[in-house]
């Protein structure tokens, strides 16, 4: 238990407020969430030193088997919500955007450099009623240097694999909170908080939960 203080204060410095997340999660959904926190930020703390493969396949597989998936218009009442990570891991319950703005957010809170990570809006196959449809869809890639093929972390496939195995997505752009970049371009276009409304707001959401 001595350790719990000097996490929360590790954490705090790097800009996550573990502990005005699990008070925030306990007031506005209870204890299941609260604790869901608690482990968060020990997973965290642990995967601090860990190689960067242990950081994604464990953050990975938190988000995953924590939550289901579900659409917006059942958890929200709309038809596209970008949920902050509290509301996330506090319902239980959210879409691909939600799975991988949870997942970027505790990366780096585990150390994975922002340069390293992007959100990717893709168009995806999927296979419904017997027949390959085209659905738009996200996903999170990590690049261990700029010219790698990144690996693809995703809510709808367990496993973490390369980009280029993953036939049946086509990146259509991708950000994280310092770029825009268009399809496969190595370099990025312009501000995405100028352009993406949507990521503009969550990131305002976030820092007021204590996410900075």
């Amino acid at each position: 238990m001595m350790c719990l203080p000097l996490c929360f204060t590790y954490l705090l410095a790097e800009g996550y407020d573990f502990n005005k997340l699990a008070t925030f999660a306990k007031q506005k959904y209870g204890d299941e969430a609260h604790d869901d926190f608690i482990e968060l930020q020990q997973l965290v703390a642990t995967l601090k030193n860990s190689p960067e493969s242990e950081k994604l396949s464990q953050i990975n597989n938190f988000f995953n088997r924590k939550i289901t998936f579900a659409e917006d218009i059942h958890v929200w009442g709309q038809t596209d919500y970008w949920a902050t990570p509290l509301e996330f891991l506090g319902l239980r319950a959210g879409d691909c955007e939600d799975f991988s703005i949870a997942k970027y957010v505790f990366l780096k809170a585990a150390g994975v450099s922002n340069d390293k990570l992007r959100l990717v809006y893709v168009r995806a196959e999927m296979l419904e009623n017997n027949r390959t449809v085209i659905r738009a869809h996200m996903v999170l890639s990590y690049y261990a240097s700029p010219q790698s093929d990144p690996l693809i972390l995703d809510n709808l496939v367990p496993h973490i694999s390369s980009a280029s195995s993953r036939k049946d997505l086509s990146p259509v752009f991708s950000f994280n909170d310092k770029g825009l970049w268009i399809g496969n371009s190595t370099k990025p276009k312009s501000n995405p908080e100028s352009n993406l409304s949507k990521w503009r707001d969550v990131l305002m959401r976030m820092r007021a939960d204590g996410i900075e």
